[in-house]
């Protein structure tokens, strides 16, 4: 794009970067940004502001809005020589309070969809300039993105763009019409790349679409928007509603209603019913944290830490920059790619959090070793979670779901062990359901019919846009497709039948026999020099095979954290309180990540009684009589020694997703759901029990063999 732009004098842009983007170019290329900085000098570049890490604004505090846009626009004066009169809204999510902040942040201008401005009643006509919104008295000027522009560049003939803005032309000259969007689609979504910059001997889309513009440039002018901003006035006032892209406001819809939406949105697009277009409105994008209690619970961590950071002054120092990178927008929605379902993106987000939290608490707490915990309503749901945090490691429990451990975050690697997510329905899950069965159709037909239906490398002329084009990586997706029935986290405990095998397990196709998964315990907590102790109990009941009654049962765990210590001890007490036998198996639920996705060598299982000893993380097998284990990943310096006191059967399994990319759907490895079962006979009255013990120290890592030190070379 920048060799493109170099080539075409005449054509003005306005370009964003992240800041994250231009740490990186600044480090690794800094050659770009020399080239980069000679066209804004000659004026033919505008340089536009944001947030530093690409924060969905209106899902942060309000205190880090106006410090991220600030921070990127103070970088763009060092590097560039120029301050931003303007900003890239992240995923254009609109909330009406945003102009007071970008205003106290120094911006002018942004950009949104025309989306939001249709939504009060404007229409295309109404659109070809800039309109002034504000909130209490601080005015901010706003652009819409044109639809058409989008649709068309680059999928479509370039004619057919220079057709419809002749069309729109006028004498006077003072209509603008404005094209804002990502970068990754001239090149990076799949088969752009050729298409967008052509070969030796074939210009591509975009060196076509400059030459037009040039050529047209008796009638056609290309300007910033921060110049048109302070040429022209605004063509009206106008307040918008809450809104981002009509895509985003799809998928944060939950997904039967997100599917039936898409539908409807598609038959009044291909029957052209623009009146009905107009006002039809998905979901809330703060939908997402209702949709995805993982998507909760990162927000509520980062609001957490923000909290610390400011009370311990809210500088570099005191990790401010590291909370400024956890709220990079990627992992705090989901849509046809990626999102929270991006594993490593998820676990960058936690490592930022506790990189953050580690500073604020030197400040707060000193570095002497020290524990405190809190009951709190963490997640905001009016239920009060147990938080013990030390300056080793937090464990978050939740004491109404289950007694479960849904956050375990290790200080010193800054690694949250069960940053995990749970398989759920996806409303693309229905369209890749349908595009299986019609391939499966078309392969029984003919061969002919199959290459017609699968054939992925399309050589058509225009590419298909990712928000519309069907491709998998891997045939037959549709029936590795899993909706778990509760969340994914740790220390679940199920009651399960005789003789089920692991796999129906891990596709959750069973009978719990106990009500103990996601149900209310009681919970109580001592604390004093030598540690925390956590006392998690629930009386149920537990079903046994082929009788009619269940039997009532008390379950006890209790939990040890030792202070200066990364680690735990549960010790769990089973009594049968009814008057005959339970027969049953017991089964404990742990779910975690270690970034093996991909048989990563870096994360891994060991078991000395194994050969191999060391075997990939995210594999599946079912093993007996294991009292000792250890899993981690070298990379992060990270390993954890598990020892149970009575021998038991494990079962580990990876947790994969089904997701969509820009390549096509895949499976995604999420976690690793380890379960330890132990066949259970307690007669009336009796109680039996087991210890578990969970040592996370750093010189741990070399009684794991010698394959650490290979690994680090």
């Amino acid at each position: 794009m920048l060799k493109a732009l170099e080539l075409h004098p005449g054509v003005r842009v306005s370009l964003h970067y992240t800041g994250s983007l231009l740490d990186w170019l600044l480090e690794a290329h800094p050659e770009f940004l020399q080239r980069l900085s000679e066209l804004v000098k000659r004026g033919q570049v505008e340089i536009v502001g944001g947030g530093y890490y690409e924060p969905i604004l209106p899902s942060i505090p309000d205190a880090d809005k106006v410090g991220q846009i600030r921070h990127l626009s103070e970088k763009l004066q060092q590097v560039f020589g120029i301050t931003p009169s303007g900003m890239w809204l992240a995923e254009r999510v609109w909330e009406p309070a945003l102009p007071r902040y970008l205003h106290e942040a120094g911006i002018q201008w942004t950009v949104v969809d025309d989306v939001h401005f249709k939504y009060v009643g404007q229409e295309d006509s109404d659109l070809y300039g800039y309109y002034a919104t504000e909130d209490q008295g601080h005015m901010l000027k706003v652009y819409a993105t044109n639809k058409m522009l989008r649709y068309t560049i680059p999928w479509r003939p370039v004619a057919e763009t220079i057709d419809t803005l002749r069309s729109l032309a006028t004498p006077d000259g003072t209509r603008i019409l404005v094209m804002g969007d990502d970068g990754e689609k001239f090149g990076s979504w799949p088969e752009t790349d050729r298409y967008c910059w052509g070969t030796q001997t074939e210009p591509g889309w975009v060196e076509t679409f400059f030459s037009a513009l040039e050529e047209h440039s008796s009638w056609l002018h290309t300007i910033p928007l921060g110049e048109y901003a302070q040429k022209q006035p605004a063509l009206g006032r106008i307040y918008l509603p809450t809104a981002s892209y009509v895509e985003m406001s799809e998928w944060a819809l939950p997904p039967r209603k997100a599917y039936s939406f898409g539908k409807l949105l598609h038959k009044y697009e291909e029957t052209r019913q623009d009146e009905a277009l107009q006002f039809m409105r998905g979901g809330f994008w703060r939908n997402f944290l209702v949709r995805y209690p993982e998507i909760n619970n990162q927000h509520k961590k980062m609001q957490h830490i923000h909290h610390k950071v400011y009370k311990a002054g809210a500088t570099d120092e005191h990790g401010l920059h590291h909370l400024w990178k956890a709220q990079a927008n990627d992992t705090y929605w989901h849509g046809l790619f990626g999102g929270i379902y991006m594993t490593h993106v998820r676990s960058a987000i936690y490592h930022h959090l506790i990189k953050a939290e580690n500073a604020a608490d030197r400040v707060l707490h000193g570095t002497a070793p020290w524990q405190q915990y809190t009951f709190t309503d963490f997640d905001f749901d009016t239920r009060d979670e147990l938080l013990v945090e030390s300056d080793q490691q937090n464990l978050y429990f939740d004491p109404q779901r289950g007694g479960t451990l849904f956050e375990w975050d290790m200080r010193r690697s800054a690694h949250n062990v069960l940053s995990v997510i749970s398989r759920r329905e996806e409303s693309y899950h229905r369209t890749l359901r349908e595009h299986e069965q019609e391939r499966r159709k078309q392969l029984a037909l003919s061969a002919q019919a199959e290459k017609k239906s699968s054939d992925e490398k399309s050589n058509v002329q225009e590419p298909a846009s990712p928000h519309t084009a069907v491709r998998t990586k891997e045939h037959d997706l549709d029936r590795h497709l899993t909706v778990d029935r509760y969340r994914r986290a740790s220390l679940v405990d199920h009651f399960l039948p005789p003789g089920l095998p692991m796999n129906s397990f891990a596709h959750n196709r069973y009978e719990e026999y106990g009500d103990f998964v996601e149900r209310p315990y009681q919970a109580a907590v001592k604390q004093d020099a030598t540690g925390t102790e956590i006392t998690l109990s629930r009386t149920g009941s537990v079903r046994r095979a082929g009788a009619l009654n269940p039997l009532p049962l008390h379950l006890s765990k209790k939990i040890v954290l030792p202070p200066g210590e990364e680690g735990l001890s549960i010790r769990y007490e089973l009594t049968n309180q009814g008057q005959v036998t339970l027969q049953t198996r017991f089964a404990c639920e742990w779910n975690l990540n270690f970034l093996g996705g991909g048989a990563n060598e870096q994360a891994y299982y060991y078991l000395k009684q194994r050969e191999p000893a060391r075997v990939p993380f995210d594999g599946t097998e079912e093993l007996h009589e294991v009292q000792e284990l250890h899993m981690g990943n070298a990379w992060l310096q990270q390993d954890l020694r598990l020892e149970v006191s009575k021998p038991a059967t494990l079962w580990r399994f990876s947790l994969d997703t089904i997701t969509g990319s820009e390549a096509g759907f895949e499976r995604t490895h999420q976690g690793s759901c380890m379960v330890l079962t132990w066949p259970l006979e307690l007669a009336p009255g009796e109680t039996w029990s087991v210890e578990m013990a969970w040592t996370g120290q750093p010189e741990l890592m070399a009684a794991t063999e010698s394959f650490f030190s290979s690994v680090a070379r």
